[in-house]
C-alpha cells in the first residue's frame, strides 16, 4: 500500500509538472526571441529621426557609431542612390543578402533575414530619396539568452515538487500500513497462542475499527478459552464419585485376577483425571494471566459502571458527569479488577456524601499513563494525607472503610499510585495513575509532574464548566 501510494504521487505529479514546465518553457524561448527583436526594433528606431533629416554619409557613420550596439558592428544602413550619388550608400556592418534588403523595401515594414551566426532586422525608413533600410543584427545567443537559466529554474521546481510529493505520500503511506502491520503482526501471534496480544486503536478510521475488532475478538477467544478449561476442571470433577464408587467395588472383588486388573484400571482412571484437573487449572490460570496482560478498555468499563450506578444516583437525586470516556483508552489491568475499584471508589460517594451531592468521573488519556478521576462535591476528607496512610492497613481499627486497599492494589500493579484531595467540585477527589509502560507513578520524576501539572488544570476547566 505505502509503495503504491508512492507510485500513485508520483505519477500524478509528474503529469502535472510535465503538463505547466513544458509549456512555460517554450514560453520562456519565445519571450526571450520577442524580447531580442524587440531591443532591435528600438535600436533601428534611433536611426530613424537622423534618416528623416539627412542622409549625409558622415552623420550617418556618427549615429550608427553613437548607437547602443553600433560600435560592434550590428547596425548597417542601406542608403538609396540620390541626386549626388549614382549607387546606393552602405553605412555599417551589412549583413542581409541585397534581394532580402529589396524585399524589405518593397514590403514597407519590418523583416527577418537569416544570415549567418544570426538573423538580420530589416526596418524600412522613408527619406527624401526613397526608402532607407535599418540593418539590425540580432546574434544567436541574443534569441536565447537566459533560456537555459529559466530551464533550469523550471527543472528544479518540478524536481522539488515531485520529491515533496513522494515524501508526503510516503508519509500518509506510513501512517496507514503501520496500523495494518501492527494488526497482522498481533494476529499472527494470537494465532500462536499469545492470547494477551492486543492492538493499539489508532490509525485511520477504517483501521481503528478492525483494531478494535480483533481486541473484542481477541477478548472472547480468551473468554471461551477459560469457559473450555473451567467446564473440563467442573467434568474432571464430577468423575471422582463415580470413580469412588467404582474404586469400592473393586476392591470387594476378592483377589482373583480379573479383580486385580479393575482395581488398576480404576487406579489408572484416577490418574488420568488428576492430570485433567491439574492440567485445566493450570491452562485457566495461564488464561486469566493473559486476559489481565492484555488489559481493557477503561473507557468501556467505565461506562458499564457508570450505567450501573445511575439509576441510583437519579434516585437520590445526584447529577452525574462523566468526561473522557468516549474513545477506547486501553489499559494493562483485567476488566473485573478495574470495575471492583470504580465500584469501591463510587460506592464511598454514595455513603460518604449526602443525597444530591453530584460527583463525576474523569478519564485522562497521557503517553505514559491513564488517569482516572472520581470527584464529588460532598464535604471533603479534612486530611487527605492521613486517610491515605490509614487505607495501608486493609480493615479493623487502621482501615479508613473507604475500600481504597482494591484501589491501591490496583493502581500498584501498573506501576501507578492513588492519591485524594481536594476536587474542583468541593468535595473529594480520588485520582489514580494507571501507569501504561509500567515505569512506575511519578513520586517524584520531572516527567511525572509535567504531566500532573498539565492534566489537572483541563479537569478542573471541565468541572467548573459541568459541575453541580
Amino acid at each position: 500500500m505505502r509503495w503504491a501510494l508512492v507510485k500513485v504521487a508520483l505519477a500524478v505529479t509528474t503529469m502535472v509538472v510535465v503538463a505547466f514546465a513544458v509549456p512555460l518553457g517554450l514560453v520562456v524561448k519565445e519571450l526571450a526571441r520577442d524580447r531580442a527583436y524587440t531591443n532591435a526594433e528600438r535600436q533601428a528606431a534611433t536611426i530613424g529621426p537622423v534618416l528623416a533629416i539627412t542622409t549625409d554619409r558622415g552623420q550617418l557613420e556618427r549615429a550608427v557609431a553613437s548607437a547602443e550596439t553600433g560600435s560592434g558592428g550590428r547596425i548597417g544602413v542601406h542608403v538609396p542612390a540620390n541626386g549626388k550619388h549614382d549607387t546606393a550608400a552602405e553605412i555599417g556592418s551589412r549583413r542581409a543578402p541585397q534581394a532580402d534588403v529589396a524585399a524589405a523595401v518593397k514590403l514597407g515594414r519590418a523583416s527577418i533575414s537569416p544570415v549567418p551566426g544570426g538573423t538580420s532586422l530589416l526596418q524600412p525608413t522613408a527619406v527624401a530619396s526613397g526608402i532607407a533600410v535599418v540593418e539590425v543584427f540580432v546574434p544567436d545567443e541574443a534569441l536565447t539568452r537566459g533560456v537555459d537559466t529559466s530551464w533550469l529554474v523550471l527543472a528544479g521546481v518540478g524536481l522539488a515538487l515531485v520529491i515533496g510529493s513522494v515524501a508526503v505520500a510516503d508519509r500518509l503511506g506510513t501512517r496507514m500500513v503501520r496500523p495494518a502491520e501492527r494488526l497482522a503482526g498481533a494476529a499472527h501471534d494470537l494465532g500462536k497462542g499469545r492470547l494477551g496480544v492486543r492492538v493499539p486503536e489508532d490509525g485511520p478510521t477504517e483501521l481503528r475499527d478492525a483494531a478494535a475488532a480483533f481486541n473484542s475478538m481477541a477478548d472472547q477467544v480468551v473468554q471461551l478459552l477459560a469457559n473450555e478449561r473451567e467446564l473440563a476442571a467442573d467434568l474432571s470433577h464430577r468423575l471422582r464419585t463415580p470413580l469412588t464408587v467404582l474404586r469400592l467395588n473393586a476392591a470387594s472383588l476378592g483377589d482373583t485376577p480379573a479383580a486385580e486388573q479393575t482395581r488398576s484400571a480404576v487406579e489408572q482412571l484416577e490418574r488420568e483425571v488428576d492430570q485433567i484437573i491439574r492440567t485445566a487449572r493450570e491452562q485457566k490460570a495461564q488464561t486469566q494471566q493473559a486476559a489481565a496482560a492484555a488489559g481493557c478498555d477503561a473507557a468501556e468499563v467505565i461506562r458499564e459502571r457508570m450505567e450501573f450506578w445511575s439509576a441510583l444516583a437519579e434516585d437520590e437525586g445526584r447529577t452525574v458527569r462523566i468526561a473522557g470516556a468516549d474513545q477506547p483508552v486501553r489499559i494493562p489491568v483485567a476488566r473485573p479488577d478495574l470495575a471492583a475499584a470504580l465500584d469501591a471508589m463510587l460506592g464511598n460517594v454514595f455513603r460518604h456524601t449526602p443525597e444530591g451531592t453530584a460527583f463525576a468521573v474523569d478519564v485522562h488519556n497521557a503517553e505514559e499513563a491513564v488517569i482516572v478521576l472520581v470527584s464529588d462535591a460532598g464535604p471533603g476528607i479534612a486530611d487527605p494525607d492521613a486517610a491515605l496512610r490509614r487505607g495501608h492497613g486493609g480493615g479493623g481499627a487502621g482501615s479508613t472503610g473507604l475500600g481504597l486497599d482494591i484501589v491501591r492494589r490496583l493502581a500498584e500493579s501498573t506501576g501507578g499510585d492513588v492519591r485524594l484531595g481536594r476536587s474542583v467540585l468541593g468535595g473529594t477527589e480520588v485520582r489514580v495513575w494507571l501507569a501504561l509502560d509500567g515505569g512506575g507513578a511519578p513520586r517524584g520524576g520531572r516527567r511525572g509532574h509535567r504531566l500532573r501539572r498539565t492534566l489537572r488544570p483541563r479537569c478542573g476547566r471541565r468541572a467548573t464548566r459541568t459541575g453541580a
